[in-house]
């Protein structure tokens, strides 16, 4: 019986699921909607609300380290309810309901709790939605398969500054309705969960709540060390933005420039997913660290708009490898009963610890020099290449059962 020969289009996402591209969409538009509001915050911030570059630090940390610390939490029940999809949906629901309260913001403090609130949202729905981009492969195409939603998020990641862009300075709207806008968005992408087909998830035992961190293997606990070294510099993307304005870059040209970051993260994520499915995460992931050291040296020594413009967008080739290549490893090393768990507590070290990182970037920024900021990140961007290398084996995970 002779069978039809696959397209290259077939072969490129063979092994992909109608689910993975419905959550891929889901990122996408959750993240036109996050990134809308995301470059013109700190200029609303200190402009608008009168706020400091510690103050900045202290908003963005404290938001991305609740949204992190929640992931966990929201990845256990998630495991000990065996549903994915309905603590994903109310995650999407919340962030779509708090996108607007930041624009109705007139003193940073009212900013800082509408901040908090969206990403209480964030943070409760991308456990749930990782282990269903999970479930959605076999193990062979876990990678491409975290790649393929890694280009929806920083597609999404991309558009998002574009259409800003489009409102303040075609339609000459005022900054705050940028706020108010996402909200439509947000709203597609709890469209597109609400459209998913979740698979029961096969367990052996009940997962109780009060027992499930002792799951986990030691290889989990390492790579977790290792993401803690590297997060501890990891500030804010919000000091990138103001270090831009501060080579004298307009804030239309910072939000483009932004963009064109997120559109570099967007073409490199789902190439880099499959690398790391062909060659180990752990290669790929040594390799992003090393570019985040060499970017960050760049915002440290320069100042010229040129150059920092390119450091910028270089700065996409981590942040689209490291956002898919890093959910995969951290599920490599976990069953799928546990999986929710594994992600949401991986994406709490990183937030806690990107929460120091900012807190202590705010404090550098202000009283040392904003160059300092960027040294010290690249100090621990270091730091953490050499436990990747000497901690992490060269070889692919074998998760517990």
């Amino acid at each position: 019986m002779n069978t039809k020969p696959q397209t290259a289009t077939e072969r490129l996402f063979s092994g992909l699921s109608t689910n993975t591209f419905l959550l891929a969409l889901a990122s996408l538009f959750a993240d036109i909607s996050t990134e809308m509001q995301y470059p013109v915050l700190p200029t609303f911030l200190t402009q608008v609300l009168g706020a400091t570059g510690t103050i900045v630090g202290l908003i963005d940390g404290c938001a991305v380290a609740l949204q992190n610390i929640v992931q966990g939490f929201s990845g256990t029940l998630s495991d000990r309810l065996r549903r994915r999809k309905p603590v994903a949906l109310c995650g999407y629901f919340l962030q779509a309901i708090g996108k607007p309260f930041t624009g109705l913001a007139s003193s940073w403090p009212e900013a800082f709790g509408a901040r908090c609130l969206d990403r209480l949202g964030a943070g409760s729905r991308s456990p749930p939605r990782d282990a269903l981009i999970a479930s959605s492969a076999d193990e062979k195409d876990r990678g491409r398969a975290f790649g393929l939603e890694g280009v929806g998020d920083n597609a999404g990641a991309f558009l998002g500054p574009i259409v800003t862009v489009l409102l303040l300075y075609t339609l000459h709207i005022q900054i705050r309705w940028v706020f108010y806008l996402t909200v439509f968005p947000a709203l597609m992408a709890f469209l597109m969960i609400l459209l998913v087909r979740e698979r029961p998830t096969p367990v052996a035992a009940k997962v109780k709540l009060d027992t499930s961190l002792r799951q986990f293997p030691r290889g989990y606990w390492a790579y977790l060390l290792v993401t803690a070294i590297f997060s501890i510099g990891n500030s804010s993307n919000a000091f990138l933005l103001l270090r831009t304005r501060d080579s004298g870059a307009s804030l239309e040209t910072t939000i483009l420039v932004y963009a064109a970051f997120n559109l570099v993260a967007a073409l490199v994520s789902y190439p880099a997913g499959t690398l790391s499915d062909r060659f180990g995460r752990r290669n790929v992931l040594i390799a992003c660290f090393g570019i985040f050291l060499v970017t960050y040296l760049g915002f440290a020594i320069t100042s010229t708009f040129l150059v920092m413009a390119a450091m910028f967008v270089l700065y996409g080739l981590y942040q689209g490898t490291s956002r898919a290549v890093g959910k995969a490893f951290a599920s490599d090393f976990v069953s799928d009963a546990h999986r929710a768990s594994g992600i949401g507590w991986y994406n709490t070290t990183v937030g806690v610890l990107g929460l120091a990182a900012s807190l202590v970037a705010g404090i550098l920024w202000d009283h040392i020099g904003h160059a300092a900021v960027f040294y010290y990140g690249a100090v621990f961007a270091l730091f953490g290449m050499l436990a990747l290398i000497f901690m992490i084996p060269d070889t692919r995970p074998v998760a517990s059962t």
